[in-house]
């Protein structure tokens, strides 16, 4: 059938043993048509390709996929590794592998640009790609910041900023248009500079843009003040106006590094499917520009690979650019240093024509930066997740996949996901959400404290969670059919008639998620079976591969990383995760207040909740004078004082969250 792709064992195509040589080099996959559908490198070739014709089944789900696409591969053998990274790019560039991460741009960004490239330059905002013959600034987040950065710089820089049809109209008219009667342009359409003069200023826009402002600023100074001994005022005026523009150009941009530091600050946020990538192009100690980045997951590659990989990419894309030196900056920072650290130094060295420092910030200014653009990107990612899931057809594809994927009689409209939280087995809690027509139900979630089982056991707990679940939803809609009237043959009554709130537990979900793997889902699928409920879909999504679990059944269901189904699976696990996390912390910051309290004599239960509710959390109480703590009702000095000494007694300590590895702090 056309458009049905070939599954063939990698073993089919396997290099015979001992031919594919030791030394480092570059790899290519090929599918039947010989399009290349993967590139990539390796310090060994043979250690590197034999890792690919392993037990298909210990793979990752999307290199299984490209492996048994596939039907030859290739390798080309290098003498280093920085030609290795060169033949890896190249070949990246030439055949668009589909298999490769490929970082594009979240939005347009505008650009400044400087056409250099005519006999009359002119300044211009652009977006897209960038084009030989112009110098660009940027990129920025507003066009309209550029536009008036552009317009407080003309009065000192008066260059062109027309379109080519506007300068030959008043070519042929003879005379100037509005700005060159303001000056805020030389008129060089009229003749009133030689082109060599408008190069002259062209170069000194270009000279203060690329953050050289300093030296120019300085000069304008001396030449205010010897204006103004001359008692030539009039031109001392326009000089100090010329300065004051200059300067609220350069407040646009706050000075991040005291040093007039070159460097690029790069962040990464990244979950299992998805990568966003952060970049502040800082120049002269000034942030000049940000963009951002986002692509789709193809492998488990850690950070170090996803660093390599877009350093790689940025700076290969640098070659149309007049002054390497804008491009590749002194310093790149960046959140884990890249594997092939060396190599990669070695080739950004080379292209910019001096040393380029790759490293990891540990502290100061720098640290601090990184932890903004950190943030910037993880904002990136969670704006394109909400955009991807806001799209209406992309929510429908998602559930049309899923119920192609797991066979359902009809789409999923109602999803509910149930996961567990516990603290080495203890303050052990579950949470539901609930996600319908593709979008969360925030006011149906729901959090259960898990009372029935003893110590560390997500296995019984989901049981327990599960069994409670539709526990209600039995006794729900069994109220609901005794509020209707049996004798029409209405269905259940949904909403209560006494409080007019719906019974939402009585709404049966088309599809339950839970968070892991075969225990899980056979604990769930017992609980369920119990009750009775066969007419409810069941799965479970494993962290590690995404991999969709159902009851009864060897071996998984396995989704394509680019599913959009997948796609909606991952975000009910995840808002599963996050909001029983939420509700962990809350009971077990009440709970360290309260343990802490417990060494105070003579104080109950009821000023401790008191106390708890007063101040909110453990920290805040710490934070608490002994007056502040006296203040609350049915307090005393005397109680403030033991409740103080009690605190100082247990200083502040951190605990890991042992199902998600995360350090827990007082709150």
């Amino acid at each position: 059938m056309p458009g049905t792709r070939t599954r063939r064992a990698p073993l089919s195509y396997r290099p015979a043993p001992g031919s594919i040589p030791e030394q480092p080099g570059v790899y290519r996959f090929s599918d039947e048509n010989g399009r290349v559908i993967y590139v990539g490198k390796a310090k060994s070739l043979r250690q590197r390709l034999n890792s690919y014709f392993a037990d298909p089944r210990n793979l990752h789900e999307r290199t299984r996929q490209m492996v048994t696409t596939a039907a030859k591969v290739e390798w080309t053998v290098v003498q280093t590794e920085v030609e290795s990274l060169q033949l890896e790019y190249s070949w990246i560039k030439e055949y668009d592998p589909r298999f490769n991460v490929k970082y594009r741009d979240d939005k347009s960004y505008p650009w400044m640009a400087v056409t250099l490239s005519e006999e009359f330059p002119r300044v211009m905002v652009g977006r897209g790609a960038k084009r030989k013959g112009n110098r660009y600034f940027g990129p920025y987040s507003h066009a309209w910041a550029i536009r008036e950065t552009v317009d407080l710089l003309l009065r000192v820089f008066p260059m062109r900023s027309c379109r080519p049809g506007v300068f030959r109209n008043h070519q042929l008219l003879g005379r100037p248009c509005l700005l060159g009667y303001i000056d805020k342009c030389s008129a060089p359409c009229v003749g009133k500079v030689t082109p060599e003069e408008h190069r002259d200023i062209v170069d000194d826009f270009c000279q203060f843009m690329a953050g050289q402002a300093t030296p120019m600023i300085r000069q304008i100074e001396r030449q205010m003040k010897a204006a103004s001994a001359e008692l030539d005022f009039e031109r001392a005026a326009r000089l100090r106006d010329d300065l004051q523009a200059m300067q609220r150009a350069l407040e646009r941009n706050a000075v991040v590094f005291a040093d007039g530091t070159d460097a690029d600050v790069i962040a990464v946020a990244e979950d299992p499917l998805e990568v966003a990538v952060q970049i502040f192009h800082v120049r002269g100690g000034r942030i000049r520009g940000e963009r951002g980045w986002v692509a789709d997951r193809f492998d488990e590659e850690g950070t170090p690979e996803l660093v390599e990989q877009f350093l790689l990419q940025l700076y290969a894309e640098s070659d149309d650019e007049p002054d390497p030196r804008d491009a590749v900056p002194r310093e790149i920072l960046v959140p884990a240093l890249p594997t092939s650290l060396e190599s990669l130094t070695q080739l950004l060295t080379e292209r910019r024509g001096s040393h380029v420092d790759i490293r990891v910030p540990q502290r100061g200014d720098k640290r601090t930066l990184m932890e903004t653009v950190a943030k910037n990107a993880n904002e990136a990612l969670v704006r394109h997740k909400t955009t991807r899931a806001s799209d209406l057809s992309t929510r429908n594809r998602a559930l049309e996949e899923i119920q192609e994927a797991l066979e359902l009689p009809g789409a999923p409209l109602r999803i509910e996901c149930f996961d567990i939280s516990n603290l080495q087995g203890t303050e052990v809690v579950a949470s539901m959400v609930v996600f319908e027509d593709g979008l969360p139900r925030k006011s149906e979630y729901r959090r259960f404290v898990i009372r029935g089982v003893d110590g560390q056991n997500d296995v019984a707990s989901m049981h327990e969670v599960i069994t409670r679940r539709f526990r209600r939803m039995i006794d729900d809609r069994k109220a609901a059919l005794g509020a209707s009237d049996g004798s029409n043959g209405e269905g259940p009554l949904l909403v209560d008639p006494e409080t007019g709130a719906p019974r939402r537990f009585a709404y049966v979900p088309q599809l339950v998620v839970v968070d892991g793997g075969p225990p899980q889902v056979a604990a769930a699928a017992a609980a369920m079976d119990e009750l009775g409920i066969d007419d409810v879909a069941l799965c479970g999504l494993a962290k590690r591969l995404e991999e969709v679990w159902l009851p009864d059944v060897e071996d998984p269901v396995i989704l394509p990383r680019t599913s959009e189904g997948l796609y909606l699976l991952q975000r009910v696990r995840d808002e599963a995760h996050r909001f029983a996390i939420t509700h962990h912390r809350g009971r077990r910051s009440k709970s360290m207040v309260e343990s802490v309290l417990d060494q105070v004599p003579g104080l109950g239960e009821v000023r401790r909740k008191a106390l708890l509710h007063h101040f909110g959390s453990l920290k805040k109480l710490r934070a608490a004078s002994v007056e502040e703590i006296a203040a609350v009702p049915g307090f005393g000095l005397k109680t403030a004082q033991a409740v103080l000494a009690a605190l100082e007694a247990r200083p502040a300590g951190d605990a890991i969250d042992m199902a998600t590895g995360e350090v827990l702090v007082d709150r």
